[in-house]
């Protein structure tokens, strides 16, 4: 079992290969040529072909379909990280919620005559 400690270090590590997984993704789906000529060649998506040679489609494809399998398994396992360690944090001393006390309830006032009716 892992401490609370250990486990929030992961999940922040975690999280910021998703943050790099994310940045990278996009930044490779723009790279790839649109089949119309869309954004992808008004951001350059031409340019691959002169940078990796003539066969970079299927080579981007591929990295496009491992990346997105790759960010979802990683935000799965993040979205199950932080219900593990909010199951096993200590729910003593130090919990995240207040405690709060309802108010002390007060009986109706009574009227100036000292009467009820």
């Amino acid at each position: 079992m892992l401490s609370t400690f250990t486990m929030s270090i992961l999940l922040g590590i975690f999280t910021f290969i998703l943050i790099l997984i994310s940045i990278f993704l996009v930044l490779l789906v723009l790279m790839q040529k649109a089949k119309d000529g869309g954004m992808g060649a008004a951001l350059g998506g031409g340019m691959t072909e002169a940078a990796f040679g003539a066969d970079t489609d299927n080579m981007l494809s591929k990295l496009t379909i491992n990346m997105t399998i790759a960010f979802f398994v990683l935000a799965f396992l993040l979205y199950l990280g932080h219900i593990y360690q909010r199951a096993h944090t200590d729910t003593g001393a130090g919990s995240s919620l207040p405690t709060i006390e309802a108010p002390a309830t007060m009986d109706a006032p009574v009227p100036a005559g000292g009467t009820t009716e």
